[in-house]
């Protein structure tokens, strides 16, 4: 249980960074108001990412051997490399200011801003819900719930500190790539690919 929580934590963590600067201009630009409204469309956006997840993860069950499903590990190992060379496309302050002001409902604004920042979640999310058996996908979604609201309400709370959400820019770029490595090495090993491919060797 201990090492579905930690490994789920680390998922959140992966795909969330992203996330912390996005929700710093948002409660910037809302002067912190409407947390709710915010906390709503997070909520959807990563839901609505997760479950898309877990439909194409579901359909890798089907796949007679575990090894096989660890493949998948190679998909978060590709985007720590190409992070680490390339960086993120991120939306920039005017871009999500703009997005604000255009959308008369801030929930479906904060909706679709989440949704479009963790496009590149897929490719975490899939490899990861396949290789759980349904208990450890319990916990880890309860993780997600129980994180997503930690991480707004931190957020909503430190709001007014912008050097924070520098920080965390500048921590994002050198630990992001780590993360996405080590777990994608991770789920290689954990599903028993990389010890299969030894033996093939």
């Amino acid at each position: 249980m201990l090492q579905t929580i930690m490994s789920a934590l680390a998922v959140f963590v992966s795909t969330s960074i992203d996330y912390v600067v996005l929700l710093f201009i948002i409660f910037a630009s809302l002067g912190r108001k409407q947390f709710v409204k915010v906390l709503t469309g997070q909520y959807i956006g990563i839901s609505l990412l997760v479950i898309v997840s877990l439909l194409i993860a579901y359909l890798f069950r089907f796949i007679p051997e575990d090894w096989m499903i660890g493949l998948l590990g190679f998909i978060p190992i590709a985007l720590g490399i190409r992070y680490a060379f390339y960086g993120e496309a991120e939306e920039d302050d005017e871009a999500v200011k703009t997005k604000l002001d255009n959308e008369r409902e801030v929930l479906l604004a904060v909706t679709t801003l989440t949704i479009a920042s963790g496009a590149d979640n897929l490719g975490v999310y899939i490899p990861y819900f396949a290789g759980l058996s349904w208990d450890q996908l319990t916990i880890a979604l309860l993780i997600f719930i129980v994180a997503t609201f930690l991480l707004n309400w931190t957020i909503y709370q430190v709001a007014d500190n912008s050097w924070i959400a520098d920080a965390v820019e500048r921590v994002e770029k050198r630990l992001l790539p780590l993360v996405l490595i080590g777990l994608g090495l991770y789920l290689l090993i954990e599903n028993g690919t990389v010890s299969h491919l030894l033996n093939i060797g």
